[in-house]
């Protein structure tokens, strides 16, 4: 398996991009300056020593080594090892509201692209609990079930869309039922519900569903996405964009269902919490899940990691010693 030790370090490859826009600026600002002191046809007999290419060249083998260094501070490993090891923990369902209310813009971009973000941090930071993964319109979906691959769950997350629901509407009812067929139920343990919703429509089952989960030691979060202030559901008709309509003809204005969402948590023994705050929810839920009662799995896991790094860090050097020599060659032979 392979795996970045130090992934932070990446980071620094951005600046990679910003120096060639710097570079490509300074070098039309020098060719501007010299071809101020000289004609065009005497230009580059009385200017040999700037030539753009060679400069070009010379620059990307630069940011090449660049690279090369900042990927060998990263630390590239490749597990050689893999056992099976028991560890402690939660199984974890996510289920996200893909209905088509969920495009409404009353938060920025959108509540879809909102929730997303939201989960695909709130994923990251469940790092070593069991994730399964639900969408949900007018039904539910499976989209995952309990497993540990987080990558597989961040793709699934970014891919979300209404066009993957057969029927509209908002079943959170439905999602809390599924999500008992995924649980292991197994064991003394307890198991948590996180659903992201806007929670529009009136789902009357959610509540007392909600309720019977708890019976199966499940505790349900809600996490509730929009404004009651609302907004219009973007539509495209014929290529144009428009606004959904209701059976006679008006615009449809989108509403967060708050009471909804908050009795769906009470019901569910967990906590209600709303995109739109400032607290930091997802350290919230941390804290809730990490005070449940965990239950042993056996998992397999690399426990041998074998570094590469150094390969990345001789080229770089390799790279950088050569190009000072040339420069420094040169300037020697112009002097």
């Amino acid at each position: 398996m392979f795996r970045i030790e130090h992934i932070m370090y990446l980071s620094w490859v951005l600046v990679i991009p910003l120096l060639l826009v710097l570079f490509y600026f300074l070098i039309q600002k020098k060719e501007r300056d010299l071809k101020k002191l000289a004609e065009p046809s005497l230009f580059k007999a009385l200017f040999k020593g700037f030539d753009k290419r060679s400069a070009w060249v010379y620059f990307i083998w630069f940011l090449l080594a660049l690279g090369l260094g900042i990927i060998s501070l990263a630390n590239p490993q490749w597990g050689t090892k893999m056992e099976r090891v028991k560890a402690k923990s939660s199984d974890i369902v996510i289920a996200l509201d893909i209905s088509k209310s969920m495009l409404a813009d009353d938060v920025l971009p959108n509540r879809m692209e909102r929730a997303k973000k939201f989960t695909e941090r709130l994923i990251r930071s469940l790092k070593g609990e069991r994730i399964g993964l639900i969408s949900f319109a007018g039904s539910a979906y499976l989209q995952m079930p309990l497993t540990a691959d987080y990558a597989a769950a961040e793709i699934f997350v970014k891919s979300a869309n209404p066009n993957q629901a057969g029927t509209q509407g908002t079943a959170i009812a439905d999602a809390i039922d599924l999500a008992g067929e995924v649980f292991d139920q197994e064991g003394p343990y307890q198991r948590a519900l996180i659903i992201i919703t806007d929670g529009e429509n009136h789902d009357t089952d959610a509540i007392e569903r909600a309720r019977l989960a708890t019976e199966n030691g499940t505790r349900i979060y809600t996490i509730g996405v929009g404004t009651e202030e609302g907004a219009y559901i973007p539509e495209s008709r014929q290529g144009r964009r428009g606004y959904l309509n209701d059976k006679q003809g008006n615009i449809v204005t989108s509403k967060i269902n708050k009471e909804m969402i908050e009795k769906v948590a009470d019901a569910g023994n967990g906590n209600a919490y709303f995109l739109t705050q400032s607290n930091n929810i997802i350290d919230d839920i941390k804290g809730e899940i990490d005070r449940m009662q965990k239950r042993e799995v056996q998992q397999q896991s690399f426990t041998d990691y074998v570094s590469y790094y150094q390969y990345f860090l001789a080229v770089s050097i390799l790279l950088f010693i050569y190009l000072f020599s040339t420069r420094y060659m040169g300037l020697s032979r112009a002097g």
